[in-house]
């Protein structure tokens, strides 16, 4: 899978590392001269990193949109977000376009045009509601208008129930599915059946949000 994102933040940095641990294929543009310097350096050489406007066609022309399975719209304004993710849908006819939505009042207007928009603010009132998702479970972004999440769970330094075992032999509720691990300060471990978990990691998570608790349950015993 290719997938283009415009904006260099920690979103649109980690969902990168992420797409391109996966095996997929990934470009970024940034307008920041300072954080595309950052990514140049953070990120995996074949990760292609663009200096400019993702609201330009030229740049988005520059990525490859023409040829992405997904863009990703991640800055922290909407009006770009929404320009950035017409224009690769109407010029360059990407298939799957997802925009962060600053404002939820906005949402509305990018579900109209057929953009799938996730809103940081709905996604903090959802963890304050639900106060398993504080603390021990972090909703890192939303897919699907809210029904699946990317989550992280950080587990404990002592008496961790899980460790030491394979991720194989979890009983893990259904719709959630582990993806990554983050150990001590920037080491990301690819899960497979036979990863361990170990004291203190933190768990990167694919799940239904109706099944937060019960992931947070299997994984902290609590």
């Amino acid at each position: 899978m290719f997938i283009v994102i415009n904006g260099g933040g920690k979103v649109a940095s980690y969902l990168a590392r992420t797409m391109l641990e996966s095996g997929h294929d990934v470009a970024l543009i940034e307008r920041r001269r300072e954080i595309v310097e950052k990514l140049t350096a953070e990120l995996p050489d074949r990760a292609l990193i663009i200096h400019g406007d993702g609201c330009d066609s030229q740049f988005q022309e520059d990525a490859g949109v023409s040829r992405a399975d997904v863009f990703v719209a991640s800055t922290g304004d909407d009006d770009d977000n929404l320009v950035a993710c017409q224009l690769s849908k109407v010029a360059f006819g990407v298939p799957r376009a997802i925009a962060r939505v600053n404002n939820p009042k906005n949402e509305r207007i990018f579900n109209a045009l057929g953009i799938e928009a996730i809103s940081s603010t709905n996604i903090i009132s959802r963890m304050i509601e639900e106060e398993a998702t504080v603390g021990d479970i972090r909703t890192l972004i939303a897919l699907r208008r809210g029904r699946m999440a990317i989550v992280e769970i950080e587990l404990p330094t002592d008496r961790c129930v899980v460790c030491d075992r394979d991720i194989a032999s979890l009983n893990l509720p259904s719709d959630c599915i582990l993806v990554a691990l983050i150990r001590g300060d920037d080491e990301i471990v690819t899960v497979h059946g036979d990863t361990r978990l170990q004291p203190g990691d933190t768990v990167i998570a694919f799940t239904n949000v109706d099944r937060e608790r019960d992931l947070k349950k299997a994984l902290t015993g609590t």
